[in-house]
Formats: C-alpha cells, structure tokens, sequence
C-alpha cells in the first residue's frame, strides 16, 4: 500500500492485485470460505474483486446486481455463478458471507436481509445515506452477531496508527486542534462520467445525490472523518461550507466542502475534501501542549517533548507494521482470526452521522449539533 493512502493509490494498489498474501487462519488446509458479491456499482468493485481472486482460501459462489451486465463482468472474473435473485444469496447455507458493493441507497435492505439470514458482512463505505438508517442498520448487523467491517482502508496507514498510539500515550499533551485533507481531481477528470461502452466500469451514480447521499465532500471525506474521530473520539457539533463548482455533475452534486468541527474532548478540527484539488500534498495535522505532528507529501514530521528523539525536523520513521486491507481482514475474520481490527457497525454509523450534521449545517449556515 502506498504510504499515503488516498483513493487514487488505493485503487491502484487493489487494482494491480497487490498485498495479495492471506493471513493463516484457523481453518484447515484446502477448506475454503464461501462468498457471495451483492452489488457491483461501486468504483473500488475491481479492487475486491481482484483481491478476492488472490484469496486461495475463498470461493465467490455468486454475484447479483441489479444491473446484470455488471454481474456478469465480474462473475466472470470470479469464476461465480450470476443470480438475478437475492434470496438465493441469503438462503444458500454454503454462503457465509456477503461483500455489499452496491449504490449506497440500496445498502439498507440489502444488510438488513443479510443479518437476518445471518451471513457476515463486508459493506462498503458509506454504510448508509442518514443517520437513522445506518444507526438501524448498525443495531441489525450487531443483533445477528456477525462479523462486520468498512473500507476505511486509511487505518492501515502506519502513520496514522502511529499517531493514534502518540495521542493514547499522552505525547501531545493536550489536543488543541487536529486537520485532515482527503481530495482529488475526480471532477475535474471525469472519473465519474457515464462509459457507455463500458457499464461495468461506470461509477457515474456516485455522482447522483439520490443514490450516493453526498458529493465529492462526503465521498472521500468520510476516510479522513474517520481518522479524526478514531484518533479524537466523537464529535460534539459542526458547522461547514460545502460547495458545488463546476456543475460537471449537475447543480445538486456537491464537488468540495470544508467542516469546523468540535470535539466532545475539547479539540477544535476541521476536515477538507472533495474532487477539485489538482495536488493533496497535506493530509493530517495534530497539534497539542506538547507535541505537534503532520503528514505532509506522505512522510510524516513529529515533534514531542515527551518522546526521546522526536524533534519534529526529519520524517519520523519508527512506525508499526501496516495490518493488511479491510476486505483481508474482513475474510481472516470469518476464517477464525479473532485480532483482525474491523471496523464496528456504531464506527460506521457514527460516521454517517457526523457527516449528516456537516450537510445540514452547510444547508441552514449554522452550528449543527451531531446525533
């Protein structure tokens, strides 16, 4: 993975079949788990599927998408079955677990049919478009106790794992303030215009607002609101500018914003994202009473009066082992592997909360309370 994970790397990375070699799990040799691929819409699709394939311990028995010409590119690729019926999915004992690729306002009904058929569940990020709906959803998976995690590949970065453990060590001190960026040139470039002679490999409905949710500014900053509050904890309010620019994808698509945010901890942050930056060469600032730290062209600068040799004036390059992608840990969990780092059902909805409150507060042009 490239040390600083953004959406391009990170679909070049999967797309190339990369980081390919599973952990052991507790299952013995040649018995292999059983998958299905429900929806095919979403633009890192390539890239699970790919890395599925490279998973000699997983079988993909059957792919359903409501648009079947995407079901059956990958099920081609996969050497699986194409279905155009969900209920062969969820009653098929063999399958014992989904990975939910589909547009994000289906995400609903499809997890909810899968907790109750009790299957596991890899659903890629957002989990949902409201809060209410990815917090009944998040309530659903964990009722049917099932294995469950997201796409937010940026926690395998070992810079942010490293600063996580700094801030639980206490080397800032106090946190006065932390910033993420997360942005590209995806409206600029068209990443999301409609390929009519490629429809498996059109993502031009993560452009739509009824079927995404959210624009560019809750696309990708969803990734690094998840590395602020998993490094800071909840959020107490936000108050956010959210913007469309060129209209390349229609007056009600939103292509950048940027979010105050205040934490129920007591930092101030802000969180910057969208598809119009042509560079994203700074992506994360913490600072504190004792320490600051900041990523910057992927190398990361710290400096902490708390920790010997941390003088904050070369890249720090003592950092922890990176864990393997989300969908790899996602499949060492329901292999056996019981330390994998997922991502939890309330993670995940509390995400799409946060984010909700940054849309309506950019709509009212005030402080809007979270939850």
């Amino acid at each position: 993975m490239n040390p600083n994970p953004s959406r391009r790397s990170f679909l070049q990375t999967t797309a190339a079949g990369l980081a390919l070699v599973a952990s052991p799990s507790l299952r013995a040799a040649g018995d292999k788990s059983t998958f299905a691929l429900v929806g095919c819409a979403h633009i890192h699709t390539p890239g699970f599927v790919n890395l599925l394939k490279g998973r000699p311990d997983v079988t993909v028995k059957y792919v359903w998408d409501h648009q079947v010409v995407r079901a059956e590119t990958r099920a081609k690729e996969l050497g699986a079955q194409v279905t155009d019926k969900l209920d062969v999915i969820w009653g098929d004992p063999e399958v014992e677990a989904v990975v939910i690729c589909s547009e994000t306002d289906r995400h609903p009904a499809l997890v909810r049919a899968a907790a109750r058929a009790g299957k596991h569940l890899f659903v890629e990020k957002p989990l949902g478009i409201t809060a209410a709906e990815s917090i009944a959803m998040a309530k659903a998976i964990d009722a049917a106790k099932v294995h469950f995690t997201t796409g937010y590949f940026m926690r395998t970065d070992p810079k942010h794992l490293f600063l996580k453990q700094q801030v639980q060590n206490g080397a800032f001190g106090t946190i006065t303030r932390a910033s993420a960026w997360n942005c590209h040139s995806g409206s600029l470039g068209g990443w999301f215009d409609e390929k009519p002679n490629d429809p498996a490999n059109s993502w031009r409905w993560m452009a739509d607002i009824s079927q995404a949710g959210v624009g560019g500014f809750g696309d990708l900053g969803t990734h690094s609101l998840d590395i602020l509050m998993w490094i800071l904890g909840d959020i107490e309010s936000v108050s956010a500018d959210i913007r469309v620019v060129t209209e390349r994808y229609g007056p009600k698509t939103d292509e950048a914003g940027q979010a105050m945010l205040k934490f129920k901890g007591g930092a101030m942050g802000s969180l910057t994202a969208g598809w119009l930056d042509v560079a994203n060469p700074v992506t994360f600032m913490i600072s504190g009473t004792k320490g600051f730290a900041s990523i910057v062209d992927g190398k990361l600068m710290f400096k902490s009066d708390l920790v010997p040799g941390a003088k904050g004036n070369e890249p720090w390059k003592d950092l922890p082992t990176a864990p393997q992608a989300p969908l790899h840990q996602f499949v060492n969990a329901v292999r056996g592997k019981t330390d994998q780092p997922l991502v939890t059902p309330v993670e995940a909805a509390a995400r799409v909360t946060a984010m909700e409150a940054m849309y309506k507060s950019a709509k009212a042009g005030k402080w809007i309370k979270v939850g």
